[in-house]
């Protein structure tokens, strides 16, 4: 007969001093190293190395930093976000900005270039606009307007202002001439340009 274990004492006036029949506890559900007795009184050796049960958690392989270790659903996993620490960006033109995925330490920084911001004067706003907080100051005074002719061509052609303009006020475009004339043969030429 195998050895019994004392797994439940009672006093004879029917006080329990101990009783471990509805226990629970099993190796596999005690840390590793600890001890304990089951509810036959036995001793029993913990086994667990862990210290969650991570079965039901939601994090993925993506959401954490690469190279990190995590436990979820019952096993040990490696992230592999990647980790952008310090992002700092310097917009010189009115493309917009990509932010790449992964971590981002908190101290990155996006900001419009130095040789940008310095072109931010109100003298070179529009009166009554206001860009990035600088309200314009320009009118339109001291520049200097061209108007001008050109002729159709066959060929295109640039239309820009002169030395000395700042802008075109106006372009007239000359109709490309059609001149139609009799012949011998009893018909008309028609001779254009």
């Amino acid at each position: 007969m195998p050895d019994l274990y004392n797994n439940k004492v009672v006093l004879a006036n029917g006080q329990v001093l101990i009783d471990l029949t509805a226990d629970t506890v099993t190796p596999d559900k005690l840390a590793s190293g600890y001890t304990a007795h089951d509810m036959s009184g036995a001793p029993i050796t913990g086994t667990n190395t862990y210290d969650i049960d991570s079965s039901d958690a939601t994090a993925a392989v993506a959401e954490v930093i690469a190279g990190k270790t995590f436990a979820a659903r019952g096993a040990l996993l490696t992230g592999t976000m990647v980790n952008n620490g310090a992002v700092t960006v310097n917009i010189v033109d009115l493309t917009a900005y990509t932010i790449p995925a992964g971590f981002h330490d908190g101290s990155g920084t996006v900001s419009i270039a130095a040789a940008e911001i310095a072109k931010i004067i109100a003298a070179n706003i529009k009166e009554g606009v206001t860009i990035l907080g600088v309200t314009g100051s320009y009118t339109g005074e001291g520049v200097t307007a061209q108007s001008r002719s050109v002729t159709s061509s066959f060929v295109q052609q640039s239309v820009l202002p002169e030395a000395g303009y700042d802008y075109l006020s106006e372009v007239t475009v000359a109709p490309i001439s059609v001149v139609y004339s009799a012949n011998a043969a009893g018909g008309n030429t028609v001779t254009i340009g």
